[in-house]
């Protein structure tokens, strides 16, 4: 196969993991990017706000990136977009609602105005010089989600984005099964399809299904309802808002992207709230109890959250009251498990009343389970099968999926983030790697937070510090102050004196041993004082904190 005359796959993210979805499709001179997402960072990177994907290649082959084209608006999918833009500034394609939430980010980085966004409504197609796009709507748990199919000049990839098939969703507006279909009994070479759900048998159920349960659960709440969802949910948010205006309830929104996401879905037309009956956080006070519905941020039970504030009462205007009813309208995110329990045990104890997924039907997927896939996968009948989003082990299975349906095991490919596939009319094969991997974000730094960083603070984290302070006259070779010792996250040095005052006299006497013969490069000092300090240590504690000298000289 020569490398000119195929098309190149090249996943930059998201493959067997969760989040950070970003993938590169090039032919010849000309590179366009599917998503550009962000995960959330492992408990062991300390400190860290994000995880970003490396777009070193798309960086060294900017000449030929000509735009991003985004299959919807959830946070692993459009997440790094401002920190992709910083660096490389092309134009951007999505529907209306994902471009919505994507201004919201570029305001906050300073880059609305220098951004070039294009919306597109599904059917739409945008042609560069070798590739055609189309957006093809399906359904999902944010509105306006959609597959894309790329005509490339080697045969047509369809990549699914995160999809499920819902026949009676909220908005009416179904997925476009119809034209998959076609594009099925044209030919596709290449089907890109999401594997989240692949281990769920049976169907995902209708999203409509929980208005019925909101309304059986609202029809008995006799205080507040505060109901924790997805912000970017606009199909839950609806619901919520139905169930409330039909019980005479005012709703209120609070949490930073519930705020923004809500003023965008209402302002485009994806949410529809009555007049009157909506109300500021600061309002509520000013309706009974048993008016008000309160749509919150927290469904994953992180610290900052304004459900977690709510549950430890550090939220700066609301406070739990008897009577409260919360709801939590979500499934834990793989790892968030132990953070949601921690939210929904401190409700409880505050008096709440508490209803989860475990009790009640109040959250659906919003991913494919397996007899979703095996009907796309009929319809599109493609030649290659590449699965995608999801862990290593749901590729894994959608790759197995795909063969009991009739697909050649040499036809499927388990990828790993950074290979190539490459694809002809009549081949297709991985050839190769390109440069990628993660970045982090901590604070205002992009990238200076690497392995050697993180190792630091796993080992402050585990073992604490101890930093070593000593005053020597050069010229008499004599210690004038010290040794002093001061720890942090070591031992708790009150009850700890003997051992601290041992560890002084092992320091001196290195020092003394060093300055006797003349020894003063400070490099010399500091090393032998660590060596003696930690080997001591070990030896009384079996710990190995991070010990920092501090040699002055007068």
């Amino acid at each position: 196969m020569k490398n000119e005359n195929c098309v190149k796959v090249i996943p930059l993210g998201g493959l067997g993991e969760i989040g950070k979805n970003i993938t590169a499709i090039e032919y010849r001179d000309e590179i366009m990017v599917i998503d550009c997402g962000i995960s959330f960072p492992e408990e062991d990177m300390y400190g860290v706000d994000l995880v970003i994907p490396d777009i070193s290649y798309l960086l060294d082959n900017k000449e030929k990136v000509k735009g991003i084209f985004l299959t919807h608006g959830h946070e692993d999918h459009i997440g790094s977009i401002p920190y992709f833009l910083k660096q490389l500034n092309v134009p951007i394609y999505g529907t209306r609602l994902t471009l919505g939430i994507v201004e919201i980010k570029l305001k906050e980085h300073g880059l609305l105005n220098s951004s070039e966004l294009h919306a597109v409504e599904p059917g739409d197609k945008i042609e560069l010089e070798n590739f055609k796009v189309e957006f093809i709507r399906n359904n999902h748990s944010i509105s306006d989600s959609c597959c894309l199919a790329i005509f490339t000049p080697v045969g047509v990839i369809l990549h699914t984005g995160d999809f499920k098939v819902d026949y009676t969703p909220i908005d009416d507006k179904v997925m476009d099964l119809k034209r998959i279909s076609n594009l099925g009994s044209s030919g596709v070479l290449l089907l890109m399809a999401d594997s989240t759900n692949v281990e769920r048998s049976g169907h995902t159920i209708s999203e409509s299904s929980i208005g019925e349960t909101l309304v059986k659960i609202f029809s008995k709440a006799e205080g507040r309802v505060i109901v924790a969802t997805f912000a970017s949910n606009i199909q839950r948010m609806q619901q919520i808002v139905n169930a409330s205006v039909q019980y005479g309830r005012k709703v209120a929104f609070s949490g930073r992207s519930m705020e923004n996401i809500s003023k965008v879905a209402m302002e485009l037309g994806y949410l529809h709230i009555p007049e009157h009956y909506m109300i500021s956080v600061d309002e509520i006070r000013n309706y009974p109890n048993e008016q008000i519905t309160i749509i919150t941020t927290g469904s994953q039970g992180e610290p900052m959250s304004a459900l977690a504030r709510i549950a430890f009462s550090t939220h700066k205007t609301i406070k739990l009251e008897p009577n409260d009813l919360i709801i939590i309208s979500a499934s834990p995110i793989p790892g968030n498990g132990k953070f949601i329990s921690r939210v929904i045990n401190e409700l409880f104890k505050k008096g709440a009343e508490v209803i989860y997924e475990a009790l009640e039907e109040v959250h659906v997927s919003g991913h494919a389970y397996r007899e979703e896939l095996k009907l796309i996968h009929t319809l599109v009948h493609p030649k290659y099968f590449m699965p995608v989003h999801g862990e290593y082990r749901h590729l894994r299975h959608h790759s197995i999926l795909a063969q009991r349906l009739g697909m050649e095991s040499s036809n499927t490919f388990i990828m790993e983030t950074g290979q190539v596939l490459e694809l002809s009319e009549n081949e297709a094969k991985i050839s190769g790697r390109v440069p990628t991997g993660i970045v982090l974000v901590d604070g205002l730094g992009v990238g200076d937070v690497g392995n050697i960083v993180l190792r630091d603070r796993r080992h402050l984290a585990e073992d604490g510090i101890l930093t070593v302070v000593v005053t020597i006259e050069k010229e008499t070779y004599n210690i004038i102050a010290g040794p002093d010792i001061i720890t942090r996250g070591f031992i708790y040095v009150k009850e700890s004196e003997a051992l601290i005052n041992e560890a002084k006299e092992i320091v001196k006497k290195e020092l003394d041993n060093c300055l006797e013969n003349k020894v003063i490069e400070w490099y010399v000092l500091k090393s032998n004082m660590k060596k003696s300090l930690e080997k001591f240590l070990y030896e009384k504690t079996k710990r190995r904190p991070v010990i920092l000298p501090i040699i002055m000289e007068i």
